[in-house]
């Protein structure tokens, strides 16, 4: 009871902010600001966020970093947005099943990677949130998450005279409101693109795979691609992979969003950009290896009503198979992007 309540709680609230971040649609950057260009990698599709209503600029996405990396959203000052979201690990909370929170508390989910969010509609495992400028606010006002109020944090960002410089320049006044914080942590978080492993080398001619790396692709576009679509790695989906019900989480998935019971235990599909550094796996993190990860699609699957027709029987995978797949997921491991000073916390 206590989980809807909140959850009844935040679609409120997030209901209230999108009412004032839709009226605000105008660019509120101030005049002055240095424009950021986002560029769109090669052979990737066609952004779904909304650069009008939200430009990017310099002073906005420096803004957004420091939000990001500042542990003064929590309630106790101890858990910024990056204590779940690590760079080094593609901004999620590395070898973790699930985040550490407020109060000695832990999430309920594994943390998703955050990189190529302006591909994205729907954010979270299940989709509930369909707005990047929104997503910030479930952690941050979540009990076991960041635990803190909206408007408190609000005027803990009003006391600092820093914090009023930067939303001067980013915004024109020295105004801060959960829109104009909710736009500038958006601007950062849009920028975090992935598109920089071998791989992409590969796809732009300026490198080859092995021989093993090519088998490993050629075993991964006749049985993994479906789901996992290039040049995202997924096709960002909700899909029943056949995993048992955790028996303690009882997470039921996209069907919590929707009500409809043919939606039970599906999630949304999750890239295999920077798959060997983001593990666990699973939006319960139930498996830590990538052999786990393969007997459970090998024989592991679960026959439900709502089990994707895909999995109907399997996905076998030979010995050579699994190890030629790993060596091409090596290939989508991104190094400039986990490492990129653009993307790191601010000193």
């Amino acid at each position: 009871m206590r989980k809807q309540l909140f959850t009844i709680a935040i679609i409120i609230l997030m209901v209230a902010i999108a009412v004032q971040v839709n009226s605000c649609k105008k660019n509120d950057s101030a005049p002055g600001t240095s424009a950021l260009t986002f560029k769109v990698p090669v052979n990737f599709p066609t952004p779904s966020f909304d650069f009008k209503g939200n430009p990017i600029t310099t002073q906005g996405f420096e803004l957004g970093r420091k939000l990001f990396y500042d542990g003064l959203l929590s309630k106790d000052g101890n858990f910024p947005c990056s204590s779940c979201h690590q760079q080094f690990a593609a901004f999620i909370t590395y070898d973790h099943d699930f985040s550490h929170g407020f109060n000695n508390q832990f999430t309920t989910r594994n943390a998703p990677g955050l990189f190529n969010l302006a591909w994205q509609k729907e954010f979270q495992w299940d989709g509930g949130i369909n707005h990047l400028e929104l997503q910030p606010l479930a952690p941050i006002t979540a009990p076991n998450e960041m635990a803190e109020d909206i408007n408190h944090v609000i005027a803990k960002l009003s006391a600092d005279a820093n914090y009023k410089s930067m939303f001067r320049a980013a915004f024109g006044t020295e105004e801060i409101n959960s829109q104009r914080m909710l736009k500038a942590l958006a601007q950062f978080m849009v920028m975090l693109v992935s598109a920089n492993s071998k791989y992409d080398k590969i796809q732009r001619g300026e490198a080859s795979f092995t021989s093993i790396e090519q088998s490993g692709y050629t075993t991964f576009q006749a049985k993994c691609s479906t789901c996992h679509k290039e040049p995202l790695f997924t096709d960002l989906s909700y899909r029943n992979n056949g995993l048992t019900l955790h028996p303690q989480l009882k997470d039921y998935g996209r069907m919590r969003i929707t009500h409809n019971s043919a939606d039970s235990i599906k999630f949304k599909v999750p890239s295999l950009r920077n798959i060997m550094i983001t593990f666990p796996y699973m939006h319960d993190a139930r498996f830590y290896t990538l052999d786990q990860v393969f007997n459970h699609y090998a024989g592991g699957v679960v026959q439900s009503s709502t089990l994707d027709p895909l999995l109907k029987n399997g996905i076998p995978l030979s010995p050579t198979e699994r190890f030629n797949l790993k060596a091409f997921f090596r290939t989508l491991t991104d190094s400039t992007f986990i490492k990129d000073g653009r993307f790191s916390q601010p000193q």
